[in-house]
Formats: structure tokens, sequence, C-alpha cells
């Protein structure tokens, strides 16, 4: 069975930095996209960013020039640095990660940004 686990998440004050790290368990091959997600209250879940196992990556608007995702090569392994938070960046953060028509989604790790 194939479980993703985040972990990094917590209270940081405006304009602070965290780091979200996610690891997946149980699966012998690689996805091919593995992305982070996040969702506020009241709201619904976006894509935060993305990286294929090729290395390419998408960024939502909002976190461009802020945020940056990485893996591990041939694992199953995906960070998000967050630097200059924001309150608006509160939220829950989902780890996501797909190969082929399968896909799976992390508990969640909650980023609260607050002074």
């Amino acid at each position: 069975q194939v479980q993703l686990v985040e972990s990094g998440g917590g209270l940081v004050q405006p304009g602070g930095s965290l780091r979200l790290s996610c690891a997946a368990s149980g699966s012998i091959f690689a996805f091919g996209v593995m992305a982070w997600y996040r969702q506020a209250p009241g709201k619904e879940r976006e894509l935060v960013a993305s990286i294929t196992n090729a290395f390419t990556t998408y960024y939502a608007d909002s976190v461009k020039g802020r945020f940056t995702i990485s893996r591990e090569s041939g694992k199953n392994t995906v960070y998000l640095q967050m630097n200059s938070l924001k309150p608006e960046d509160t939220a829950v953060y989902y780890c996501y990660g797909r190969r082929l028509s399968d896909y799976y989604w992390g508990q969640g790790t909650q980023v609260t940004v607050s002074s």
C-alpha cells in the first residue's frame, strides 16, 4: 500500500521560512509527477507547485519567486522550500504523487503564518 507522509509544517511569522518534506513508502516505481497542494479554510484545494521526474517545475502565480519545489532523483521524495511567507499562505499543505493513472495524497500538514 502506497503512503505519502508529510512533515515540516508549523507556525511561522510573516516573512519567515519553512521547508516541507514528503516521502512515499510502499511504491517501487517512481512517480511521474509529485506536487504540493494547499487548502485554506473555506476555500478549494489548489495546486501550489509540481515537479516531474524530468525535473520540470510549475508554480502557482501566488508563490512564484518565494517557493521552490525539488525532488530526489529516482526517489519518491519531494520538498517545498517556502520563503517570505505571508498570512495568506496559511493552509493545510498536501503532498501528491501520480504514476500513470494512479495517484495518492498525503494526510496534510498545517502551515500557519501569523505574528
